[in-house]
């Protein structure tokens, strides 16, 4: 069951990153860019935590990829708000 549910976090993520692909395809602004790599971060997160069959995500470096996504996240909030 955990599998399955992960599968559907990992399309989610991944249908939410061609969402704000397809934002910054219209609008050019980096932030959805940035939006987009992130949810990907956070697909591949979740896959490789399946695949991998880690207990604790916290304890591995697997934690890593999402700490990156949120943090790209911040950075392109931060970003857009001095530009403007």
């Amino acid at each position: 069951m955990f599998e399955f549910m992960s599968g559907l976090i990992v399309a989610g993520f991944l249908v939410s990153g061609l969402f704000f692909l397809r934002f910054w395809k219209r609008t050019r602004d980096s932030l959805f860019v940035a939006f987009a790599l992130a949810f990907w971060l956070l697909a591949l997160n979740q896959t490789l935590l399946v695949m991998a069959d880690i207990p604790y995500e916290e304890r591995s470096w697997i934690y890593l990829l999402r700490l990156a996504a949120f943090t790209l996240i911040i950075v392109a909030i931060i970003r857009k708000n001095r530009r403007a």
